[in-house]
């Protein structure tokens, strides 16, 4: 055996440990407030939304586990400052995605955030 095979083994199986992303958290917003906007804006109309009945749309993404998700729309890291800003307007970010510009102010977009991030299945 090579005299370095242990250390090289060492290092391969810490590699494989626990790689999830902790919870993320945003400063200042509220996420039962930003469950609030989700119903007052209709995100609902377009994605499941856990936490909402109805109505449960099917043109977007279920929002289930999002939080655990390390990529918005697939292709963005899934971090509150890009969240944020894809919530307000995604085609600046993503253009040709489906999902339009909303109405929401900042305040709005960094509360509705903080509810995704509580959705997290692990």
């Amino acid at each position: 055996m090579k005299p370095w095979a242990p250390l090289a083994v060492a290092m391969l199986t810490a590699a494989c440990g626990d790689t999830a992303a902790p919870p993320r958290t945003i400063a200042g917003a509220d996420a039962t407030q930003g469950l609030a906007v989700i119903q007052r804006a209709g995100c609902a109309a377009c994605h499941v939304v856990p936490g909402v009945d109805w109505p449960r749309g099917r043109a977007g993404p279920s929002l289930k586990g999002f939080g655990a998700s390390p990529l918005i729309a697939g292709r963005l890291p899934n971090r509150p400052d890009v969240l944020t800003a894809w919530l307000i307007d995604p085609p600046s970010l993503a253009p040709g995605t489906a999902m339009p510009p909303s109405p929401l102010t900042e305040a709005e977009a960094r509360d509705v955030a903080a509810f995704l991030y509580t959705l997290d299945d692990r």
